[in-house]
């Protein structure tokens, strides 16, 4: 455990936040712990880290986090571990990490490795998911205090609204060769999406390939549908969903359309993903 910097996010605030950070410190004992001040300050923490010679970095908090550590480390040889604090720890879930803290700081002790791939949107890389259109779109129209005070009820709200509104088409270029058009995309590294909900059921995190799930219609019915066709895992058989693999893809639209990545906003529309094989080392199970 040489050399470890902890950058810890907290996902609440008060006395809840005092509590975890206080558990923190019992289970890391002598690892120094860094705590964010606000968004962007576990990138600028982690590069901090890098500097001052520490070679593994832990994400303390959800996919936003490792999100932004994942940038601060930037390609380095340094190693990712996770603690998945966070209200999401999809990536956690994908490596078989457990939320249980103690339990997860056991595995950054225990040091076993793996490589996974990095895609990026952009020179944005993300770890597990990335959405243009529908997802992104709700994510614009929910504020941080909506979605704490309201949860799964501000997603609701605001989906309703946007699927009650016309969407500009998108189109998707795959490998710079074959195009497919729809009305809202999402892409991933690993199987799940928003929980244990797969998605990218061929996703492999170590493939050397983008999945992808290119919606066709954006309306009440068709997204009622496409919800009850993940829930059963039968969406990919749908003939307006649009399942693929690719190193690359572009996507256009004739009216900027918003992009997130790992659940934070990122931009719009027009943009391009790629892949960089095994760039990441992350502590595993």
């Amino acid at each position: 455990m040489n050399r470890v910097c902890i950058i810890f996010n907290p996902a609440a605030r008060g006395e809840k936040a005092r509590r975890i950070l206080d558990r923190l410190r019992r289970a890391a004992g002598d690892a120094v712990i860094r705590v964010t001040q606000f968004p962007g300050d576990a990138e600028a923490q982690t590069e901090r880290a890098l500097d001052q010679g520490y070679r593994t970095v832990v994400a303390a908090g959800g996919d936003g986090t490792v999100n932004e550590v994942v940038n601060g480390l930037n390609g380095t040889p340094a190693t990712l571990g996770i603690l998945p604090l966070g209200t999401i720890n999809v990536f956690a879930m994908e490596l078989g990490i457990p939320v249980h803290l103690e339990s997860a700081w056991e595995i950054i002790q225990g040091g076993k490795t793996r490589k996974v791939d990095l895609p990026r949107v952009g020179e944005q890389r993300f770890v597990q998911l990335a959405g243009v259109g529908l997802d992104a779109e709700i994510l614009a129209r929910t504020s941080w205090w909506t979605r704490k005070t309201f949860g799964p009820l501000s997603y609701l709200l605001a989906a309703v609204d946007i699927v009650g509104r016309s969407a500009p088409p998108l189109t998707v270029t795959i490998d710079e060769k074959e195009e497919q058009q729809g009305r809202f995309l999402l892409v991933g590294n690993g199987r799940f999406y928003g929980g244990r909900f797969a998605v990218f059921p061929d996703a492999r995190l170590d493939d050397g390939l983008l999945d992808g799930c290119l919606f066709a219609e954006l309306n009440a019915v068709a997204v009622a549908r496409y919800v009850q066709g993940v829930l059963s895992r039968r969406h990919t058989r749908f003939s307006d969903v649009f399942y693929f693999q690719a190193r690359t893809l572009t996507v256009q639209s004739d009216r900027p359309v918003p992009v997130e990545v790992d659940g934070e906003l990122y931009g719009h529309t027009p943009c391009s993903f790629s892949i960089a094989p095994a760039e990441l080392e992350v502590i595993v199970p």
